[in-house]
């Protein structure tokens, strides 16, 4: 279990736009992800050191994304002015998470701009939308070359997160403790009677300490 990657919906200026924005804040340009047929939605990624990277979301115009747990969630995010969705936790065997929580794993896939497909299954999205503290789970079906962190600069790496929320109820959601996936990762817990959630990211560039 390893922290995979965070996600940050577009704004109402839209995906690129709100790439961009990010983008030049931390000094580095995103590269267009693809779009996520299943789920109504087309991304925008930053690879970063650690086998980690950062996306920026947002829903299409479309089906999926009315039906699709992972689209709603994008949807209503987006619909308050955009911002941190939530953070993403990468499992070997996605099985045991379904044992765990009784239901089943969804198959995730989109194109990228060289028509290669990747593939994934992902489960715990409900959970995300329902406490925002919580991250949801992600096993790719793809070789590791393949990975959106694939050619990521060591120089931009993810310092920090920032979590409104209570470690104890991440642990039991996760069902061990809160740091395994988040080992190389400082978190900072703040106020857990508070709107839960992704506060703030902090992001290590080569200009320096970059808090998002």
């Amino acid at each position: 279990m390893r922290l995979d990657h965070l996600s940050f919906a577009a704004g109402p200026d839209g995906l690129a736009s709100t790439a961009q924005r990010i983008g030049g804040l931390l000094g580095r340009d995103f590269v267009d992800g693809g779009v996520h047929p299943r789920f109504g939605t087309r991304n925008m990624i930053l690879p970063l050191a650690g086998t980690t990277y950062l996306e920026v979301v947002e829903v299409l115009d479309h089906p999926a994304s009315d039906k699709a747990p992972f689209g709603q969630a994008v949807r209503a995010r987006s619909a308050l002015g955009g911002g941190w969705l939530g953070w993403v936790v990468a499992v070997d065997d996605i099985t045991v998470v379904e044992r765990r929580l009784g239901r089943a794993a969804v198959v995730g896939s989109r194109h990228r701009p060289d028509a290669t497909e990747l593939r994934w299954k992902q489960i715990g999205v409900n959970g995300l939308i329902a406490d925002p503290q919580l991250p949801f789970f992600i096993e790719w079906e793809v070789p590791a070359e393949l990975h959106p962190s694939a050619g990521a600069d060591d120089a931009f790496s993810l310092a920090c997160l920032e979590i409104a929320g209570d470690p104890h109820r991440v642990s039991e959601w996760l069902g061990e403790t809160v740091e395994a996936p988040l080992e190389d990762v400082k978190v900072e817990w703040a106020a857990p009677n508070g709107t839960p959630g992704i506060v703030a990211a902090q992001f290590q560039t080569p200009s320096g300490l970059i808090r998002l």
